[in-house]
């Protein structure tokens, strides 16, 4: 298995530090909102890593972090004249809810960054004593010069960076590119003891704190999103390595960003769509189909046709399965033949083209192409004459290769029913209402799904053809 490690530029073997253990974090959100779909790609894609690495027999300890306490928390409380932790209690409760929705699997550990104020307190000193930091009236900075490879993650040279980009202004510092460990007390802010005085943790801290005390000194792999290389994973890098003397982690991945009109999907610019709203329009199959289908360090446009081609896809993938369990209940031989067991272990070789791909830097695109090209000669050869064996070991087949990308394993005669049973009655309302456009458009809709209706006295009847 190959794995493109940012901090090297370059696909490298995966060696995991203990044999068939992964030890894996990734920053997970500031919780003082909903997330976006530019957010939810990240969870969705180290979702989908942590889930191939266990369908090839690895033990995940997965770690994602809330980020409880930041600028952006104390200001939205202030707002709505809460606590805090009252709003990151809310929005913790929200993230899991939609994750949960959208099939991302429940991480080993969620650690809170003010569960860890004390242990934070004791990695700043620690730095301090060791020269790599220093107070200026009750806020604590890292001195990124004495750190010699500052930069070495983002490749940018620290003679050549521009203050800036999350690392706040302060005249009193010693070097412009120094970043805050510690931030003093501000009026109507939230705050703990420390040697400084009351006071807060830096955003960088947090993270290289909660990693160091729920996984170690180094780890496998570390993720986020593109936007976090610099400066917050550079950050990261820099204390923590700082502080061990050792590699904080082995391989750095990052995932690309979902776009709206080519520019990145982001609160600041007020051009997202949170999961949530999204998931109100197409499930979880879909949004992750849409995901998947771009290598994850490719960016992605976000559009409504883009996400109704995804649709027509899974539905594609889904009315495969449906097909073949509805020959469960035709066919007459039970057990598998001779000549169908040849066939079977042909179709094996999908299996072993899926995990090459997969294997390379975790190809989803290539991986859902494999699932597409499996489908159609399951379609061409599996038909009324087949054994119940070869039918179920296609379907299960078609499900192994779908649960590492976490699609295709829904029952899929109760959702699909489900599915054509809504449109029909929004297809009764829009008749109702004279809506003779809309009502032909669903009509047009089902018939591309293979589905017929037929108007009767009693009602709408609907037949697959």
């Amino acid at each position: 298995m190959k794995i493109y490690n940012t901090l090297t530029k370059k696909k490298e073997e995966f060696v995991t530090i203990n044999p068939k253990e992964v030890n894996m974090y990734v920053c997970g959100p500031t919780v003082y909102n909903y997330f976006h779909l530019g957010n939810g790609r990240t969870f969705i894609v180290f979702d989908t890593i942590r889930r191939y690495l266990e369908y090839k027999g690895y033990k995940v300890n997965f770690v994602q972090n809330f980020t409880d306490i930041d600028d952006k928390m104390i200001k939205k409380a202030n707002e709505q004249q809460i606590t805090v932790k009252q709003l990151g209690d809310k929005f913790i409760r929200e993230y899991y809810t939609d994750a949960d929705r959208l099939h991302i699997k429940r991480a080993t550990v969620n650690p809170r960054a003010t569960e860890y104020i004390n242990k934070i307190v004791s990695f700043v000193s620690e730095l301090i004593n060791k020269g790599y930091a220093y107070e200026i009236d009750g806020d604590v900075y890292f001195s990124t010069k004495k750190f010699n490879e500052y930069g070495k993650l983002s490749g940018q040279n620290i003679d050549e960076l521009q203050a800036g980009a999350r690392i706040n202004i302060d005249e009193r510092k010693t070097d412009p590119m120094d970043f805050a460990l510690w931030k003093k007390q501000k009026p109507g802010e939230p705050a703990w003891e420390s040697p400084w005085g009351l006071g807060r943790p830096g955003w960088h801290i947090e993270c290289s704190c909660m990693a160091y005390n729920v996984l170690g000194e180094t780890i496998d792999i570390h993720g986020g999103g593109t936007d976090l290389i610099f400066p917050h994973h550079e950050n990261e890098i820099a204390q923590s390595e700082a502080l061990t003397g050792k590699p904080f982690a082995n391989y750095w991945m990052h995932s690309a960003f979902v776009n709206v009109n080519n520019q990145k999907m982001s609160k600041s610019l007020n051009n997202f769509f949170t999961a949530r709203e999204v998931l109100e329009k197409y499930d979880a199959d879909v949004i992750r189909f849409f995901m998947l289908s771009a290598h994850y360090r490719a960016q992605i446009n976000f559009s409504d046709e883009l996400l109704e081609s995804a649709k027509s896809s899974v539905e594609r993938l889904y009315n495969s399965l449906y097909n073949l369990e509805s020959l469960l209940n035709e066919v007459k031989l039970e057990n598998i033949q001779e000549a169908e067991n040849d066939y079977y272990k042909d179709l094996l070789k999908y299996r072993d083209k899926y995990i090459e791909k997969m294997d390379d830097d975790f190809n989803t695109a290539d991986a859902i192409s494999v699932i597409f090209d499996l489908i159609k000669d399951i379609n061409i050869h599996v038909d009324v004459n087949a054994s119940k064996e070869l039918i179920n070991k296609c379907i299960s087949l078609i499900r192994e290769l779908g649960e590492p990308l976490g699609i295709l394993q829904k029952t899929t005669k109760d959702n699909l029913e489900k599915d054509i049973e809504k449109l029909i009655m929004e297809r009764q309302q829009a008749r109702k209402e004279k809506n003779w456009a809309l009502a032909d458009k669903i009509r047009d809709e089902l018939k591309s799904q293979g589905i017929t209706l037929e108007d009767t006295p009693q009602g709408v009847r609907w037949k697959r053809v």
